[in-house]
């Protein structure tokens, strides 16, 4: 996945209307699509509206850099980042806000059709252009929004009286006397942008070893999976590379060969022990590698939308990501509520294995369980930990210990073997919210939505909910596709994020979603994160 410039399609053109000829400025030197921007074309004024930050707060506390503007059907232009010379814990708290789909955000829900985003002279690399990164998703802000270096800044501003040097030094310092937003005159832009989404195949591998003894009734299975793509050269947004690392190849050791590892010699060795005993396989072991996990459980995802058999029939999933770096003997498994039988197994399993284990209830791991808990399927996820080298190039074979993932693999071997070979089918729990997120995000409000991140949809389609949270209590369920909340369109996942972010605990909002192709609108009570 990714996105290219068509360039022959992107246009930026400065017209004063002196009977001077429009300003042309070039694609890739002077301006550049942002990833999300939508594909299209638009003509009109241009509102300079500071740093394009709307930040929650107290009169005193809060940001909003649209205060007395009219942006509707106009072009925004704001600057990248936010104030450069405030205290740090305002710079943190500000920067929540600043990101650039947030900032084109804002700007569409007040109104206007394009975003024009500059590197200010007194940010980190004045003048810069923003790269053309992916953040993983498929959707589009559903507004035109482009970089545009400080040249063509300087040409928008040239009739004004204004430079923007003076206006970024203002609002670095939060002057309370420093001019606000602003109608450019005597100039119109026309702006056409055109990216082409990359979409590429990719594939899962299964492998299924149907169990040896005849049976009347469908086969079931136990399911062992790991993810066995990464990060390349640290292409998806979600790498923690340095800038002296930026480009290197992520060897993904820990993340996920690791885990490949353990579900390759677990598929030998039950395998291996089938045949030695037939008549003991009550089931049969379904393994599978997926793809696309760090673009957000892509390949789980789909297995779990298109399986190639009932799912009904798969008694149980157990995950392996990142069980490399075993240290002071602490074993983390992950969605232990998922099923009543965990406990009882593992700690059976440990008195010989001997592991510190920490047993977490939460099946929405930031894994491959995820996809799969909500469709009936208790869960089980192996994990080591997390470390500095998480999503680095430094995350190397070298660094792996070899005797404990042997060993963590070995005990899996020991629950793999009891779910097969045991005639009770592990029961399904549907786990209450947890008291921990979990989750990929540190929002302050809770819903309990899971999103579907393999599906493209303009909206935020929902593979399922957490059992007692506020999304059920409100009647949302797996399929739904959220299309506006709290008032506020819903586009992608990034929009929905961050209209989560803004509502207050415990009051009541609107959320509205498709349901078999008809707009339901429901009430839901965001919850605080514990």
């Amino acid at each position: 996945s990714g996105v290219k410039v068509v360039t022959n399609e992107n246009q930026l053109t400065l017209a004063t209307g002196s009977g001077v000829a429009p300003a042309t400025f070039a694609v890739e030197k002077d301006f550049r699509p942002l990833s999300f921007t939508s594909n299209g074309e638009f003509e009109g004024e241009v509102v300079f509206a500071g740093y394009g930050l709307i930040a929650a707060g107290k009169a005193s506390e809060g940001y909003n850099s649209y205060t007395g503007l009219d942006v509707t059907n106009k072009i925004v232009l704001v600057l990248r980042y936010a104030p450069e010379n405030v205290d740090s814990k305002r710079r943190q708290e500000l920067n929540l806000y600043a990101a650039l789909r947030y900032k084109a955000m804002v700007a569409r829900e007040r109104g206007a059709k394009a975003v024009l985003i500059v590197t200010g002279p007194n940010s980190p690399n004045p003048g810069a252009l923003a790269p053309l990164s992916s953040d993983g998703s498929l959707s589009s802000s559903d507004i035109i929004a482009a970089s545009i270096s400080t040249s063509v800044v300087d040409t928008l501003l040239s009739g004004s009286g204004r430079n923007l040097k003076s206006l970024q030094t203002a609002l670095d310092s939060e002057n309370p006397h420093a001019e606000g937003g602003f109608v450019i005159p005597k100039v119109r832009v026309k702006v056409a942008t055109a990216v082409e989404r990359l979409r590429k195949n990719d594939r899962n591998v299964i492998a299924c070893l149907p169990p040896a003894r005849r049976q009347v009734a469908p086969a079931e299975y136990v399911l062992l999976g790991a993810h066995f793509d990464h990060l390349g050269r640290g292409e998806p947004s979600s790498s923690r590379e340095t800038a002296e690392e930026a480009g290197q190849i992520h060897h993904g050791a820990d993340d996920n060969a690791s885990g490949v590892a353990a579900v390759l010699e677990l598929a030998a060795s039950l395998a291996g022990e089938e045949e030695k005993r037939p008549d003991e396989f009550q089931r049969g072991i379904m393994v599978a590698f997926w793809s696309g996990e760090e673009l957000g459980l892509l390949g789980s995802s789909y297995f779990a939308e298109h399986p190639p058999l009932a799912l009904s029939n798969i008694v149980a999933y157990l995950n392996f990501d990142m069980v490399g770096r075993l240290r002071d003997n602490k074993l983390i498994l992950q969605g232990i509520g998922s099923s009543s039988v965990w406990r009882r197994l593992i700690e059976k399993r440990n008195i010989a294995a001997g592991f510190n284990l920490v047993l977490q209830d939460d099946p929405y791991a930031p894994t491959d369980t995820t996809a799969l808990y909500p469709k009936q399927i208790p869960v089980l996820a192996f994990f080591t930990g997390s470390h500095d080298d998480y999503h680095r190039p430094t995350d190397v074979a070298d660094k792996l210990n070899y005797e404990e993932i042997e060993r963590v693999t070995r005990f899996a071997r020991s629950l793999a073997l009891d779910l097969v070979t045991d005639a009770a089918r592990p029961d399904y729990l549907k786990v209450e919210r947890s008291g921990s997120p979990g989750g990929r995000d540190a929002l302050r409000a809770y819903l309990g939505t899971v999103p579907d991140y393999a599906t493209e949809v303009k909206g935020v389609k929902l593979s399922g909910v957490r059992g007692g949270s506020p999304a059920e209590k409100a009647g949302l369920t797996g399929g739904d596709i959220i299309i506006e909340f709290a008032g506020q369109k819903i586009a992608s996942i990034y929009d929905y994020t961050y209209a989560l972010d803004a509502v207050k605990i415990g009051q009541p909002v609107d959320i509205i979603v498709l349901r078999e192709g008809q707009r339901v609108t429901l009430k839901v009570t965001p919850e605080a994160r514990k």
